[in-house]
């Protein structure tokens, strides 16, 4: 076996098409844009890569048939968050051969420990947690956008290989029409006689004060997770900005104190299902047409929730019932869509699983963050809870 470090744009093609083989007899499968692969390897479209700080390479077998992938990386911001440096590998996707994921693995080691790493984490991004993040283990259900999806037989090789369960991660599946329990909208109806709080969804002309809402109760909210800085204005657009042309502002909700922003829940029509799965990895001319059809017809059926949120003051006070009580009154006969499937919650949260279950939302896929010690008599210890 041959391992090459991705270099030219030949080895850019190899590591983008090697899934196109592993997937070929996959009706579950969803070819993700290539764009959206490749921009977390640009330093003009990710802010987090370093080209010193990161590698990717592609597996070939004796006959020249490329049978592997998998990137290695350091994000500064967060790779000395933890008691030992912490490196990360993603993007991994190898033919059913152990000896062949192990070398795949052994590169990343290496090359993570020459850059003074003591642990990596994977399969991971280099980025943001909402992308890109965890290793597939139940519920193969197609993906939805910016998901990880693989094959069972991965799992095999990060167990054996000797990674340990870092977190699991849980996509919760919910009916959107299906009733909420009376319990729900008592608690609602308690939170609504103080008239401090209200409740309303977006309206796309105010994108900007929405953005700012949305940047002050993230700031709030997220700054006790692991790798979590604040986030500016700026940043808030540019995450917002790009969903602009697929935003739903019926089913992106905030929560409001004296007029104060406290909480949100940002869900937008599941983009796979919207127009991924037909363009082939290519967002040209065809699929922004296919985007703009599907999207006028309504004829996407999944809602994917994007982010949740209270900050901590109004947590514990039926702030998150309350507003859920209130969009799912609004959405009743009023919006397209079947069913929601909720970016996944990390079993560091219980409490934000606590609420999902408590709305019915049941476990529908459940993906694993694996991490590996490099000194292996070093005990390890599980992501703590928040």
């Amino acid at each position: 076996m041959i391992l090459t470090e991705v270099r030219t744009s030949q080895d850019e093609k190899d590591f983008l098409q090697l899934p196109l083989r592993i997937y070929k007899d996959d009706p579950n499968y969803i070819r993700p844009l290539d764009a959206d692969v490749s921009q977390v390897f640009d330093k003009e479209k990710n802010k987090y890569y370093d080209e010193e700080n990161c590698i990717r390479w592609v597996l070939k077998d004796d006959q020249g048939m490329v049978i592997g992938r998998i990137a290695a990386f350091i994000n500064p911001l967060i790779a000395y968050s933890f008691e030992q440096p912490t490196g990360g590998l993603g993007f991994f996707e190898c033919v059913n051969d152990r000896r062949a994921a192990f070398i795949l693995f052994d590169a990343a080691k290496s090359w993570l420990k020459a850059k003074g790493m003591e642990a990596m984490d994977g399969p991971i991004n280099l980025g943001d947690r909402d992308k890109w993040w965890g290793l597939l283990v139940d519920g193969f259900h197609p993906p939805c956008y910016c998901s990880n999806y693989n094959p069972d037989y991965y799992k095999s090789f990060f167990d054996e290989y000797g990674f340990c369960v870092y977190f699991q991660q849980y996509t919760y599946y919910r009916k959107v029409h299906e009733p909420l329990k009376p319990l729900h909208y008592a608690i609602a109806e308690r939170v609504k006689r103080s008239p401090d709080y209200a409740f309303k969804h977006i309206g796309l002309r105010d994108l900007d004060k929405y953005v700012e809402d949305f940047r002050q109760v993230y700031n709030k909210a997220w700054l006790n997770h692991d790798g979590v800085g604040e986030m500016s204005f700026e940043q808030a657009r540019q995450i917002v900005t790009p969903l602009k042309p697929v935003i739903d502002e019926r089913i992106i909700w905030f929560a409001y104190y004296k007029n104060e922003p406290v909480g949100f829940f940002v869900s937008i029509p599941e983009l796979n299902q919207l127009f991924v799965k037909y363009v082939d990895g290519e967002l040209n001319t065809f699929g922004k047409l296919r985007l703009l059809f599907n999207k006028w017809t309504g004829s996407t059926r999944t809602m994917f929730g994007l982010v949740f949120g209270i900050v901590p003051e109004h947590q514990k006070k039926g702030v998150e019932i309350a507003m859920i009580v209130e969009a799912h009154n609004a959405f009743r006969d009023k919006v397209p869509y079947n069913d929601i499937q909720m970016n996944w919650i990390g079993d560091f949260n219980p409490r934000m699983m606590a609420v999902a279950e408590q709305i019915g939302a049941e476990i529908y896929k459940t993906h694993h963050t694996y991490r590996y010690l490099f000194d292996r008599e070093k005990e390890f210890e599980r992501h703590p809870e928040i």
